[in-house]
């Protein structure tokens, strides 16, 4: 026995480790086997409940109670409607956005108008009236696999899983491109008031810190220098041109301040003019290319200015480069700017540096960014945004 094993051994013919144990089935798996288990339970519940809030309703529609009840069957709907989206987000991964609510009409009749009309939870109650045939194959065919062909299951499930996911998009989402627009334009209203409420509390803390405190200074200066303007002239003088230098350097910090505001030269000149304007602040060359024929909408124009004066500071703090260029045109309805450095690239839009911040308020007006930064450079970011034009143009 010892010479068989040493000449293994020394043939090199050693066993080679054996892998790991685990599981046959993944975790996705095995939710989307949850999830057609207990579609049996969740469409008898629907389909009892489509079909009794409907008949009773509709039946009891000659009478003042009838429309009432169905209209409050059809709330209720709505409600199962966002447990079921819950349901396909925690074990299918399918994200959904909820639908809007309903407005809130004055009085019985506008209510009970808007709640007969709402669309989302008539086809919530046809998701729970078609489900149950649905419901049915799926849980037969996911117990019965289970047991005897459990070396197919995955690739049955992962089918049925398909059909369920279809069910739920196609009827549990939205009711249409409008929808989903008011989604959109929700949660875009919340980064809009974020990014304000933001420039309010920096404003504030730029006036308070610098141009303020320089303020009080100097009106004590000022009245120190009043007291001693009889008894010691000369030194209530150099006290007044102290002052004098208190009051230029307050007034460059407010004028600093304006320029982050809203710079004077933007409104003034345009674009072109305020992007060489602040390019020149650069501590990289930056060559600047504007081709407008128009100027835009000014909220657009001020949008534009201040994302490319923060590119270039990305690229003044970050980049190490030796040059940049800054590009904007207009194509069709949509205004182009791009900001291009030969830098050392790897930026990312989570690498800190601000750009996921610019994403979403370019995003709140319809905007985009993209960004191209391969490791070694170059860096080139791509920003647009919707070509309004000025009144009157």
């Amino acid at each position: 026995m010892s010479a068989d094993l040493d000449s293994a051994e020394s043939s090199g013919a050693v066993e080679a480790p054996r892998p790991p144990l685990r599981l046959a089935y993944g975790k996705e798996t095995w939710k989307e086997i949850s999830f057609l288990l207990s579609n049996l339970f969740t469409a008898l519940a629907g389909f009892v409940y489509a079909v009794v809030t409907v008949a009773v309703g509709v039946g009891l529609s000659v009478t003042v109670i009838g429309l009432p009840l169905l209209a409050l069957g059809l709330g209720g709907a709505r409600l199962i409607g966002r447990s079921e989206r819950a349901r396909a987000r925690a074990l299918l991964g399918v994200k959904i956005a909820e639908p809007s609510p309903l407005p809130r009409p004055r009085g019985f009749f506008g209510w009970l108008w808007a709640s007969l009309k709402d669309p989302v939870a008539w086809r919530t109650q046809l998701y729970g009236l078609i489900r149950l045939p649905w419901g049915i194959v799926t849980f037969t065919v996911a117990l019965v696999s289970l047991f005897v062909l459990w070396p197919v299951l995955p690739f049955l499930a992962r089918g049925l899983a398909h059909g369920d996911r279809g069910m739920v998009r196609g009827l549990l989402s939205p009711s249409d491109e409008l929808e989903r627009r008011i989604a959109e334009l929700e949660s875009d209203r919340g980064v809009v008031v974020d990014t304000a409420a933001a420039d309010l509390r920096r404003i504030e803390r730029d006036l308070h810190d610098g141009a303020q405190a320089r303020l009080v200074a100097l009106a004590m200066g000022l009245g120190l220098a009043k007291e001693k303007l009889l008894e010691d002239p000369e030194a209530a003088a150099a006290m007044v041109d102290e002052a004098h230098g208190e009051v230029k350097l307050a007034l460059q910090e407010l004028r600093d301040l304006a320029r982050g505001i809203h710079p004077a030269v933007l409104t003034d000149r345009g674009l072109g003019a305020a992007l060489s304007s602040v390019s020149a602040r650069c501590t990289v060359p930056v060559k600047v290319n504007v081709d407008l024929a128009d100027r835009p909408a000014e909220a657009i124009e001020g949008i534009a200015y201040f994302t490319v004066s923060e590119l270039l500071q990305n690229v003044s703090k970050h980049a190490r480069a030796r040059s940049a260029s800054v590009d904007v045109w207009r194509a069709g309805d949509r205004l182009l700017l791009q900001v291009r450095d030969d830098g050392t690239g790897g930026a990312r839009l989570d690498g800190g540096t601000g750009l996921a911040g610019l994403a979403e308020r370019l995003g709140a007006v319809d905007g985009l960014l993209v960004l191209d930064s391969p490791e070694g450079g170059p860096t080139t970011v791509t920003a647009e945004l919707p070509w309004r034009s000025r009144p009157g143009a």
